[in-house]
């Protein structure tokens, strides 16, 4: 705990430290929120009351800074943890299988948290390293931890990396499907406005260029999205994915995994985990 009692965020130099601030992170993200829509309710509060279609530059950097300040952010991650289940508190509605739904109702709050850890544990393998087994535990340890910052209480998540796998696999045959989300997450073809963020001339030669740009963008971000994402969640959801394109993705990996760990840490971690990174190595010396 915190020094204020609240719930403080995953130990300084842990697996989650690494990887969530890690550019290569962002390569994985869309995996992860592709597999949190798949719940019928998920998916139907993203449906009813996000801005991911008019908005969805704004909502991923929102997303980002969030996922950022629950590793990196000290005291004010439990802040931010406050600040998000204050905006989901009216969110609610009525899913695609006629059941009334909550944000805040735990089985579908813990859901949203809890498939990063598999998204994690599978993409690592292709961009980063194949976790060892105690790296896979501590990285599980962690993510409660962010589990406790965003208020999901014990009870509702489960407490062992042995009892994560069953309660995975019944969310897989009982609850997940292509929601309408689902199909526009991995739609080559979907409708994306160019970024509205950053410098004049380049949103100005973006847009420009946006007709040439987004079809293949949009065709990599599916690759990644359905690739990334664990092949047994990928089945339940009824995803495509060939041997080829299997061999891509582990081709691009090779890649990932040769160039990125020589980058500049400037050019490897995003700026709130550099800094927090940076600050930890002073405190230590």
């Amino acid at each position: 705990m915190a020094s204020t009692g609240e719930p403080s965020p995953p130990p300084a130099g842990g697996v989650l430290w690494s990887l969530a601030g890690d550019v290569r992170g962002l390569l994985m993200l869309p995996a992860a929120l592709t597999l949190q829509v798949a719940h019928p309710a998920v998916g139907a509060g993203v449906d009813d009351h996000s801005v991911f279609r008019t908005d969805p530059w704004g909502r991923g950097e929102r997303s980002l800074s969030s996922l950022l300040l629950w590793v990196y952010g000290g005291e004010e991650a439990a802040e931010e943890g406050r600040r998000l289940r204050g905006l989901h508190r009216t969110i609610q509605g009525t899913d695609t299988r006629g059941r009334r739904y909550h944000a805040l109702t735990p089985e579908n709050y813990a859901w949203v948290h809890a498939t990063g850890f598999p998204v994690y544990r599978h993409a690592s393998r292709y961009l980063v390293r194949p976790l060892t087994g105690a790296q896979e535990r501590a990285l599980y340890r962690e993510w409660l931890q962010v589990g406790r910052i965003l208020g999901i209480h014990d009870r509702d998540m489960p407490q062992t990396i042995e009892e994560f796998w069953p309660y995975y696999r019944r969310m897989l045959a009982e609850e997940v499907e292509a929601t309408v989300v689902v199909r526009e997450l991995v739609a080559a073809d979907a409708p994306v406005p160019p970024p509205d963020r950053g410098p004049l001339l380049l949103r100005l030669l973006l847009r420009a260029l946006w007709p040439v740009l987004l079809p293949p963008l949009a065709r990599f971000r599916r690759f990644l999205t359905v690739g990334l994402m664990p092949p047994d969640a990928r089945q339940a959801i009824g995803l495509d994915w060939t041997p080829a394109q299997e061999r891509r993705l582990r081709r691009f990996g090779a890649v990932v995994r040769r160039i990125v760990p020589v980058l500049p840490e400037r050019l490897r971690y995003l700026p709130r985990a550099r800094s927090a990174r940076a600050a930890w190595r002073a405190g230590r010396g």
